[in-house]
């Protein structure tokens, strides 16, 4: 064994360095494992979850009555319809599209049940009645948008005045009422006498859609479309098929929210469900939802849910006028908007 041969077995290597290299690598993997706070509570989901936490305790505080458990669970009746609907927008907005005319949808297809009930129809027909022409109303939607590559935002600024004029016309200065038990057995109705069955539906609706978008192959699409159409496509994905299919899933879903809205309030007017299509696409941006496509949770849509419906249910136990809800929702989204960039770090000018 040469003199080179013994140093390089005899010099031991630097201790020092291979314990900061095992250090660091220790630490780096443990980072990698369990993320910090600050990356926690950078998440959506953790902004709602304390915004919700918030509105709770501030309530809580400041009305007697508004942590009572059968006032809490009366008051879920203002957004469940509203919530039906945007648990399929989220999946929308995921692929890059939106749908403005979900509230003429919505009226539309409580006239179309009015008119089939005034014709005789059974009262068990009605809701294939009201899901069928939101079908048919998300179907031309998406025909629009896929087969003639328009915007599907002024697609469906025109379809929402379109299917509320059809609406109008249809009723004129008259309304529909009389409505048969079924439908307020189901609009009004509660199970085990405390818990309001559209909520109940809203529920296991929710825990659907999760499930399809974020435990399948079709939510993982959904996702791939909405970050890269175009790869998407050239990966072998039906991606206009996709998109036609979710705007026939949003008619439908306003189409069942038209058949429990249409049976809590007993009667088609030609004002349902105004102003209803800004409220639903609030609650999928404020759920975390990105305009821009390609991310967003239905964890996140049912915090925001539930979240605005908390802060509706305060305002309305405090006798606060309903329009300042609108200033309430901006302040919120703004607010989340802002603290979630400012958790994840200023962004650079370039």
């Amino acid at each position: 064994m040469n003199a080179t041969s013994i140093a390089e077995v005899e010099t031991p290597p630097d201790t020092k360095t291979v314990n900061e290299s095992s250090h660091t690598s220790r630490y780096t993997i443990l980072d990698r494992q369990r993320p910090g706070l600050r990356h926690v509570l950078a998440r959506w989901e953790t902004l709602l979850a304390l915004l919700l936490l918030a509105v709770f305790v501030a309530g809580g505080v400041t009305q007697e009555h508004f942590l009572d458990p059968y006032n809490l669970l009366d008051g879920t009746v203002n957004f469940s319809e509203k919530a039906l609907i945007a648990l399929p927008m989220a999946l929308l907005i995921i692929c890059r599209e939106i749908d403005i005319s979900v509230a003429g949808t919505l009226a539309l297809s409580s006239v179309a049940m009015g008119m089939a009930h005034t014709a005789g129809m059974p009262a068990g027909a009605l809701l294939f009645v009201a899901v069928g022409t939101g079908l048919a109303c998300g179907w031309l939607n998406g025909f629009l948008v896929t087969r003639f590559m328009l915007p599907s935002i002024v697609v469906t600024i025109g379809t929402i005045a379109l299917y509320r004029g059809l609406a109008s016309v249809a009723l004129g200065d008259q309304a529909f009422t009389n409505y048969p038990q079924l439908m307020a057995d189901w609009g009004q109705g509660t199970f085990f006498g405390v818990v309001p069955r559209a909520f109940v539906i809203l529920l296991g609706f929710a825990l659907l859609f999760a499930v399809v978008l974020h435990a399948t192959t079709a939510g993982r699409r959904i996702y791939a479309i909405g970050n890269n159409p175009d790869a998407a496509r050239f990966s072998g994905i039906a991606v206009d098929r996709y998109r036609l299919g979710l705007f026939m899933l949003t008619g439908a879903m306003a189409g069942l929210a038209a058949f429990l809205l249409t049976g809590r309030i007993g009667s088609t007017r030609p004002n349902i469900a105004t102003g209803w299509e800004l409220e639903i696409i609030t609650m999928v941006i404020l759920g975390g939802v990105s305009i821009a496509g390609g991310a967003g949770t239905i964890g996140g849509v049912l915090l925001a849910v539930l979240t605005m419906g908390a802060v509706t249910y305060g305002l309305a136990l405090a006798n606060v006028p309903g329009i300042y809800m609108t200033i309430v929702v901006g302040v919120l989204l703004l607010a989340t908007i802002a603290l979630s960039r400012l958790l994840r770090g200023k962004p650079s000018r370039h």
